[in-house]
Formats: C-alpha cells, sequence, structure tokens
C-alpha cells in the first residue's frame, strides 16, 4: 500500500470523467471488448458500498439476441438507443445480498444481520447501495474510453420476469454503452450552481 498523500486527478482525466463527458443516444458502431467490459467492471467494483455489501448485479447484452429480449419492455424512444449500442447494461441489485457479507467483509461477519432482519430493510439497502455501483460503472466505463447513454424508461417488472425470474435480482436501471457519436450531440444542457444546489456549514 501506498503511503504516499492521495492527488487530484489532471485535468485531462477530469474532463474524460466530467466536464467533457455527454450522454449519448446515437452510437459509432465501434465494438468493444470483452475485455474492456470486464475492466471496466473490475474498477467499478472497488467502490464503497456499506459493509462492503456489493448489492449490485450486472448483465452485459452485447448479442442481437441478448437486446431483442430487453427490446419489448423499452419505451419507443429508447429502442434505438439500446439496439445500436455495443452493449447495454441491466443494472439490478440481488434484495438478499445480505448472505455474501460473510465472504465480503471477513472482519465482521455477523454484519450480515444488520440487513438479514427485515426484507423491506435489505431491499432499500440493496437499491441505494446498487445504485451507487451502477453510477461507479459509467465512471468506470469513462475511464476506460467508453461513453454511457443511462435511461429509466423501460418496465422494471417485465425485466425482471425476463432477465430475473426466479431470483433475488432486480432490475434498477439501464445504460447504453459503447462509443457515443459526437455529430449527434447537442449543446449541454445547464447545471445548478454550487449555490443552487448546496449548503456550507
Amino acid at each position: 500500500m501506498s503511503d504516499t498523500t492521495t492527488t487530484a486527478l489532471p485535468g485531462a482525466a477530469l474532463d474524460q470523467l466530467f466536464r467533457e463527458a455527454r450522454s449519448f443516444s446515437h452510437w459509432t458502431g465501434e465494438p468493444v471488448s470483452d475485455e474492456t467490459i470486464k475492466a471496466a467492471y473490475d474498477l467499478a467494483r472497488m467502490g464503497p458500498t456499506a459493509a462492503n455489501g456489493s448489492p449490485a448485479r450486472f448483465i452485459f447484452l452485447k448479442s442481437d439476441a441478448a437486446k431483442e429480449r430487453l427490446k419489448p419492455h423499452l419505451m419507443p424512444n429508447n429502442v434505438d438507443k439500446v439496439m445500436s449500442s455495443a452493449f447495454t447494461v441491466i443494472v439490478a441489485h440481488d434484495v438478499e445480498f445480505y448472505e455474501k457479507i460473510p465472504q465480503l467483509f471477513p472482519h465482521n461477519p455477523g454484519a450480515r444481520d444488520w440487513y438479514s432482519w427485515s426484507a423491506e430493510h435489505a431491499e432499500k439497502n440493496a437499491f441505494r447501495n446498487g445504485s451507487l455501483q451502477g453510477a461507479y460503472l459509467m465512471l468506470a466505463a469513462r475511464a476506460m474510453g467508453l461513453d454511457c447513454g443511462p435511461m429509466s424508461g423501460f418496465g422494471n417488472d417485465g425485466v425482471d420476469e425476463e432477465f430475473f425470474a426466479g431470483t433475488t435480482w432486480r432490475s434498477n436501471f439501464i445504460c447504453a454503452m459503447g462509443h457515443g457519436d459526437r455529430a449527434s450531440l447537442h449543446d449541454r444542457s445547464p447545471r445548478l450552481s454550487f449555490d443552487e444546489a448546496c449548503q456550507l456549514l
């Protein structure tokens, strides 16, 4: 483990992750290797979650056949976004994620009981921390040179039945990924200023 002080990333890295990154609806058609997808996950999995519970589960739909299974559950304006992407990931979470806490939190395996006592409590934690992990995956994908198009315009119940029937996994949101067509972008929409969105106490 390094004992050096953490320093800020260079501006070019911040541009790639945030300032110049955009949400894409159109793609160049350039493929993405399985190795790149796995490398993005290997980065994302290092992000923090409560008790290291890591409730997120990711289904990467890369083949045309896999995307066709998702297609009937998409809102019409999201069909082309998904079908033309290099791949689309279903960001899901396991509502019984706590079963893996003894493996993931070995210095306190009893932390499983912090969540297992209530299905509602466990589901809220799975959704919250799984959402964080979905965001980590998007940033990891950008770090690997990919672009993202996150969306919630789909039927969760239908997706859960199609992909997760008989399991304890539940869908959260989906995100098309690949190499975005920058020529298709409109001007960036405004963001709230610090004073509009924050308080410094």
